[in-house]
């Protein structure tokens, strides 16, 4: 039998002081993952909440056999990509925004100005270079090499063979490489 999950362990132990445990130990990594993927400090806002909203709400609902057999950063990841495919979908249906209107992603005040100006001219571009790769393509390379989760994770994340993780992986790397030497 398998070692149960340690924040699955702190979860089965108090729902409440466990999802503390859940949300600490995995908040930096879902963010991340949603800048990524979002390309919008905003956005990824969002998206975080919203899917530790619906891991709690799922949690709630969970038995103790089932709370003990989590991955939990699998699952918060599935749940992060269910939400983000969500958002998008809702995004397609409506007219897009007046930019005007769109707020100005806020900088963390404690970053050295020139430090942060270099990080975010860096992750401006690879987000708009990520915000062109097909869906697919876009979540298996940052499941893989912005999150580090293993082929098989993502597997289970984007409930895709392993095979065809590795090929997204691939081809998406391919096309970034192609967009990123077209500039």
């Amino acid at each position: 039998m398998n070692a149960i999950d340690p924040v699955a362990r702190a979860l089965l132990d108090d729902l409440d002081e466990g999802f503390a445990e859940m949300y600490a130990a995995y908040r930096n990594l879902v963010f991340s993952t949603a800048l990524r993927l979002s390309g919008r400090w905003a956005c990824a806002e969002d998206l975080t909440a919203e899917a530790f909203l619906r891991a709690y709400q799922a949690l709630a609902g969970y038995d103790s056999d089932r709370i003990a057999a989590l991955q939990s950063r699998a699952w918060l990841m599935t749940i992060l990509m269910n939400v983000w495919r969500n958002a998008v979908r809702t995004k397609s249906r409506k007219p897009p925004p007046d930019l005007r209107d769109e707020p100005v992603d806020a900088v963390d005040p404690g970053q050295d100005v020139e430090a942060a100006a270099v990080r975010r001219e860096t992750g401006d571009e690879l987000a708009e270079l990520l915000g062109r790769l097909p869906e697919e393509q876009r979540a298996a390379v940052v499941l893989r090499h912005v999150v580090d989760l293993p082929v098989s994770e993502i597997a289970t994340v984007l409930k895709i063979p392993q095979g065809t993780v590795k090929s997204h992986v691939s081809r998406g790397l391919q096309r970034l490489r192609a967009l990123g030497g077209a500039r």
